[in-house]
């Protein structure tokens, strides 16, 4: 699975990008833990920017 360059991000596309599955992401979001997501109707998407700075920041920590 590729990641998509632009746009926002499907939870595959996370799940791509953070090499974990989409169920771990929605494991994640019940805890409130994870990088932050939009709905947008029954979906979720995720800002590329936000994503990755999250990334930074559980580096960081």
């Amino acid at each position: 699975m590729t990641v998509a360059n632009d746009g926002l991000w499907t939870i595959r596309d996370v799940a791509a990008y953070l090499r974990v599955p989409t169920e771990t992401l929605y494991r994640w979001r019940k805890v409130k833990y994870g990088p932050p997501a939009a709905r947008v109707g029954r979906h979720l998407r995720y800002e590329p920017e936000a994503v990755r700075s999250w990334v930074r920041e559980q580096a960081a920590a």
